[in-house]
């Protein structure tokens, strides 16, 4: 039996691990899968660990009362790994958590794959030396990163970026307004408040309140918020007193009729930008976090501009407000001129188009090209995944 360990510590880290599964077992369906994962993972037979939730924190406020917590869980996860000895530990975005328990076990033996370079090109750069004490080898997504750490020695593959296949350019419009009866005259607009507790409490109160503006300018606004299973309860009380009474969707194919329905989005900086420009839809990005960390932040930031969507295109084509600019009237103010003015969503689509033409991997899909680097580590080589 060759076992495969995964961890992730979010939900989009849940969704990257369930498509490496499927994408996995289909060249090789004798493969054995255990680790930490979220709804995903589980409906491919994945049984998580503990649960996955705990992990998704951010912000060193955030993260500090739950330390004593967080360090038992990477304890049993030490253990668990160990005792199982899996062929490969692969570790999933949140590094924070992964990249410590890939430290632990590869010093044990067990070799470690990290799919999601951590940004540490962004404002940690000295970081990398102890990255490359953790990994093995690192499964890049976006195409500006394998040369930042192969300079420090490690090995990386850009597979690409697995919004490609996310499904989420597929929408139908028509079927989206029938299904929850909404009006020709409405205009609906998708709002992402993000997947960790921390995000949802400082943002969707702000995007709520933004919308309540935009609505006083251009009439008819209805929004469609997006939920996520570990903060779904939050979300549905946080927007329950909105003005205009949102329409709540949970699943992928739900929120991808919505894409094509909107003619404008609120939304949380981080791979939700890019999700909604695969989805067209023209958006303003918003964040905050706690002030403290910001202001350690920002004392270490390499990049000029924090939405992907920015970085990938080396310009601004999303609007960004970030923490102090992330106020109500601000981000009004760029939702009314997305729908108010054609030319401001049309540079947009542009944009878009020119962004993620960039993150294609050289041959097939994300999840295969992620698969297929799986394979070759473990030592199948692509011969055999054919």
């Amino acid at each position: 039996m060759t076992l495969i360990y995964m961890a992730a510590g979010e939900a989009s880290g849940d969704i990257l691990g369930a498509r490496l599964i499927a994408a996995l077992r289909r060249r090789r369906p004798d493969l054995e899968f255990a680790g930490i994962g979220g709804e995903r993972m589980a409906e491919l037979g994945v049984q998580s660990l503990f649960p996955m939730r705990e992990l998704s924190l951010m912000g060193l406020l955030e993260v500090m009362p739950n330390l004593r917590r967080l360090a038992r869980r990477m304890s049993e996860a030490e253990t668990d790994v160990l005792a199982r000895r899996p062929a490969l530990l692969v570790t999933i975005d949140a590094p924070s958590f992964t990249l410590r328990l890939g430290g632990r076990v590869r010093a044990r033996g067990v070799p470690v794959l990290h799919y999601v370079a951590p940004q540490v090109w962004a404002w940690r750069p000295g970081r990398v030396r102890r990255v490359a004490e953790e990994v093995d080898r690192i499964l890049a997504l976006l195409p500006f990163e394998p040369p930042f750490f192969e300079a420090a020695g490690i090995p990386v593959r850009f597979v690409g970026h697995p919004v490609l296949e996310s499904g989420a350019d597929g929408g139908d419009a028509a079927r989206f307004r029938a299904a929850h009866g909404i009006a020709d005259g409405e205009r609906v607009v998708v709002v992402m408040p993000g997947s960790r507790r921390s995000e949802v409490r400082r943002l969707l109160g702000v995007f709520g309140e933004a919308l309540r503006l935009a609505g006083g300018t251009v009439p008819g606004l209805r929004p469609v918020v997006a939920l996520a299973g570990a903060v779904e309860g939050a979300v549905r009380e946080g927007c329950a007193g909105w003005p205009a009474q949102p329409v709540l969707v949970r699943e992928a194919s739900d929120k991808y009729d919505a894409f094509a329905a909107a003619e404008a989005g609120l939304i949380k900086s981080g791979t939700s930008s890019l999700e909604v420009a695969v989805g067209g839809v023209p958006h303003v990005v918003g964040y905050r976090v706690n002030p403290i960390t910001a202001a350690i932040v920002r004392r270490l930031i390499q990049v000029p501009h924090a939405s992907l969507v920015n970085l990938l295109a080396e310009r601004e084509v999303v609007p960004e407000y970030i923490q102090e600019r992330c106020t109500p009237a601000l981000l009004a103010e760029g939702l009314v001129r997305l729908l108010r003015e054609p030319g401001a969503a049309a540079a947009q689509h542009a944009g878009f188009a020119e962004a993620l033409g960039r993150l294609r991997p050289p041959e097939g899909v994300p999840s295969e090209a992620a698969a297929a680097a799986v394979l070759e580590m473990i030592g199948q080589g692509r011969a055999e995944a054919a």
